[in-house]
């Protein structure tokens, strides 16, 4: 029951975070008002990591600013690390 709802929720903020990440890109390239950076952060720290990954290299968007070429990535290693914890119960 708790892992279907665990994946439920991965599944919509990864899918939440690629389409944001996206629709700034577009907003960038449109000189239109932006997306916070602390609410694309925001986003992949609250489990939408791969998406944010992923939209970058789709979007070619914000992969030059050192906090998300490097930020994201550490993101993903310690959602990675917190899901093993509760998989085998340690790391």
């Amino acid at each position: 029951m708790y892992l279907r709802i665990v994946i439920f929720y991965l599944l919509a903020a990864n899918l939440l975070t690629f389409v944001t990440y996206g629709v700034d890109k577009w907003k960038a390239r449109h000189n239109r008002w932006r997306i916070p950076e602390a609410t694309l952060l925001l986003l992949a720290a609250l489990g939408g990591s791969i998406g944010a990954l992923l939209a970058m290299r789709v979007f070619r968007h914000k992969t030059q600013h050192k906090k998300f070429r490097y930020g994201v990535p550490a993101l993903l290693l310690v959602q990675l690390a917190i899901a093993c914890v509760f998989i085998w119960g340690r790391i």
